[in-house]
This record gives structure tokens, sequence and C-alpha cells, in this order.
């Protein structure tokens, strides 16, 4: 079963259960999948649905560090729920040491040895790792293995 389907029966369940948080939060997931594909006039693929998730996710994300610090706790716990309802579409990621490892093949494959190579060896890894890890952990990791 495709993600987007699985998606909308996620959806389709929560309208039975009268869920409205989880309903809203998944009518929304779908909808960002869908502007995106009418954006880009494709049908996507699971890949590319994860790049939504992970979108939104991240989004959610900032916005309770916004809300937290503006004292809107109540509008904070709704962010939270739907990181919770959104993080149940993302596969399992994977651990430090096998991110460490990943980060390690890539800057033997790449030949890359200072931090004037963090592009191409990013290049390398975002392929690899999109939807797995978190980019901004494994930028942070490429950085401190580049400045040694």
């Amino acid at each position: 079963m495709s993600l987007k389907v699985r998606i909308n029966e996620d959806m389709k369940a929560a309208m039975r259960a009268k869920e409205s948080a989880r309903l809203s939060a998944l009518r929304l997931l779908l909808a960002a999948v869908k502007q995106r594909e009418i954006d880009e006039r494709i049908e996507l693929d699971d890949a590319a649905v994860l790049a939504v998730v992970d979108k939104m996710l991240k989004q959610r994300r900032d916005s309770v560090a916004q809300y937290e610090a503006a004292q809107r706790f109540d509008l904070a716990n709704a962010e939270r729920f739907e990181i919770d309802v959104l993080s149940a579409y993302k596969p399992a990621g994977l651990n430090a040491d096998q991110i460490a490892a990943a980060v390690d093949e890539a800057i033997k494959a790449t030949g890359a040895s200072a931090a004037a190579d963090m592009g191409k060896l990013m290049a390398v890894l975002k392929p690899q790792l999109a939807g797995k890890a978190d980019m901004a952990e494994v930028s942070k990791l490429v950085k401190s293995r580049l400045s040694n």
C-alpha cells in the first residue's frame, strides 16, 4: 500500500472514529500533498510524500518553539499533537552509529577532506539519508568530521 493511500485510509478511520484533531492533521497533510502534485503536475511517489511530511514536521517544530517563547502552551501542545500524527508516517530512523558510518563511507567515496568539500559530501548523503535522518544533524556531523 502506498503511503498516500495509507494516509487517506487513516483519514477515513479518523472520520469514522470522530477524532477531529487527528482528522484535521491528516487533512492538512493530504492538502499539502495534493498542492504539490498540482503545482508540479506529477503524481507523488512515497519518497516525495515523505519529503512533504518532513517539511510539515519541520514547520510544526518551528511553531512549537515560537509558541513556547510566546508562552502560548495551548497552541504548542496542538502543534505537538500534529507532530505525533505526522511522525507516524516516517520510516524508522537510523541510529547515530548508522549515520556516522554513512558519513564516513561518503567521505571515503568522495575524498572530502576540508570544509570546502561539504557541499559535494552532502550531495552524496542526502539521497541516502533523506527521510531516515534529520539532515540538520547530519550536516553538523559532516562539519565536525571535516573540521578535524
